[in-house]
């Protein structure tokens, strides 16, 4: 089960078959992303301050395709 789901985070992280930076650097960041994209949603709903919510959706995803694009080919 372990090694399933490093493969699904490799997958989520690494569009490339080779890493121009660690993958587990590129692993902890995509959870940190997506952790502050959970908290954010909550923090937003909870003050009702939904005008930012695409703004840290956009963000997010920024994110994860920079993250996943950065790569030597």
């Amino acid at each position: 089960m372990r090694k399933k789901i490093y493969k699904w985070l490799r997958w989520a992280t690494n569009n490339g078959k080779k890493s121009t930076h660690e993958a587990e650097w590129d692993i902890g960041g995509f959870v940190v992303a997506t952790l502050s994209l959970i908290v954010g949603v909550y923090l937003i709903k909870i003050k009702s301050e939904y005008m930012w919510l695409p703004f840290l959706v956009i963000e997010y995803l920024w994110y994860i395709d920079n993250m996943r694009n950065n790569r030597d080919y």
